[in-house]
């Protein structure tokens, strides 16, 4: 949850800096850069998942090297992803602010910002990595202490950069890399005192073929499975597009009461990883089960909670987040639906922890999509249902996740203990 928190809160800190500018233009492209790197870095989102896996499953192990083997090779990967995404930003920049549609002014803006903050890339990607290490040794104060440090230094150095510097939206670009910089080099005194200072791993296990080939092979996995997730919201805004200006703002409304049931969902699926890797890295089923059963019972828990919240406090909410009468009016007539989200996405959150956390990240990845054909198949049969088929779209795509998962995981569980 830290991880995915992290890079929206770079761009809201930096929107609302160069926002003191008064320009327009410059605020439209802080924003429109923003959310290219949000969905950019939130694709390389398996170097945090896989990395937890694999560090609880080699804690549960007692393996103390392949502890150490396990972050070289995720820095290592990292690492060049990073490169490679600088070394074709000018093309990967261009296209992306091409289908965003902005104004040329709001576009060049953009592209300031996009071409200097690009170099944090390997930064932002290594530091994923070191969350998923210490998260999978079950170190979360320190993973913790380290997004505060990124934060701060960033709101810091934002505000100096653009408001007292004077660098404008260069200055908040600047501010992003020279946070994910410091994150990371924290990150590597951190691992250097947990580690007693045997950083070091020898080239024939960091390069070994069938390790380094797993994990490339579950971070692809992941990978694919995080796009087809992407792709499922992308397509729940376009068809909120489709249905008038009115719709497109409700939904944009109602999407922060996903946000807030997912806040503490992710954190329970992060548990489910750590917990879930090192029992099968422990050899143990019984632990296994009991963090399965703990993850869901505590999800449902949860989930209700927060389903019960929204739907008495939804109205009030929507009225919060936006003044405009016919925004209102939409969103209150699809919020029973959007509070509906957190409890039916449960045991989608729980079960995708588990998933990761024992590394079956194949079934995963065919489950996701077969999940994402069933909710294309629902939104059309209920298309003259309008807005309120779309929703009903989108739950039953957050169910069937779920459902899926669990009807598949005791034959997974069969082969991985046997």
């Amino acid at each position: 949850m830290l991880a995915n928190l992290t890079t929206p809160f770079l761009g809201i800190v930096a929107t609302a800096a160069v926002g003191r500018l008064g320009e327009p233009h410059l605020l439209g492209g802080v924003a429109v850069a923003s959310i290219i790197f949000d969905c950019v870095f939130w694709l390389f989102g398996f170097l945090r998942m896989g990395t937890v896996a694999f560090t609880a499953q080699a804690v549960g192990a007692h393996d103390a090297v392949e502890i150490r083997a396990t972050l070289a090779r995720a820095v290592l990967i990292a690492a060049v992803i990073g490169l490679a995404n600088i070394a074709v930003h000018v093309p990967l920049g261009s296209g992306l602010l091409a289908l965003m549609g902005g104004s040329d002014a709001v576009t060049g803006a953009a592209q300031t910002y996009f071409t200097i903050r690009i170099w944090s890339a390997p930064f932002v990607l290594a530091n994923y990595v070191m969350l998923g290490w210490l998260i999978g040794q079950a170190r979360t104060p320190t993973a913790l202490a380290l997004q505060v440090l990124i934060n701060v230094t960033n709101m810091a150095l934002t505000a100096w950069l653009v408001l007292g510097a004077d660098f404008g939206i260069a200055g908040a670009a600047i501010a992003a890399v020279m946070a994910e910089a410091t994150g990371f080099a924290a990150g590597a005194i951190v691992a250097w005192r947990n580690l007693g200072g045997r950083i070091g791993v020898p080239a024939a296990l960091l390069f070994d073929r069938e390790k380094l080939f797993h994990m490339l092979a579950v971070n692809r996995d992941i990978m694919i499975r995080t796009a087809a997730l992407i792709a499922a919201f992308l397509f729940f805004t376009a068809q909120g597009a489709r249905a008038g200006d009115d719709v497109l703002a409700a939904n944009a409304v109602l999407n922060n009461f996903i946000l807030i049931g997912s806040f503490f969902l992710d954190g329970l699926a992060t548990a489910a990883e750590q917990l879930c890797g090192r029992s099968v890295g422990a050899r143990d089923k019984t632990g296994f089960l009991q963090a399965v059963r703990l993850v869901t019972a505590w999800g449902f828990v949860f989930g209700l909670a927060v389903t019960l919240i929204l739907t008495l406090a939804g109205a009030p909410l929507i009225d919060l987040i936006t003044t405009s009468p016919e925004v209102r009016s939409a969103a209150r007539d699809f919020m029973w639906l959007a509070a509906l989200a957190p409890v039916c996405g449960v045991m989608a959150y729980s079960y995708d922890g588990i998933y990761i956390g024992a590394t079956w990240t194949a079934a995963m990845r065919n489950l996701m999509i077969a999940s994402f054909a069933i909710y294309l198949a629902v939104w059309w049969l209920l298309q003259p249902l309008g807005n309120n088929g779309l929703w009903a779209a989108l739950l039953t795509f957050l169910i069937a996740r779920g459902l899926l998962q669990a009807v598949r995981c005791p034959a997974l569980m069969r082969a991985t203990f046997r």
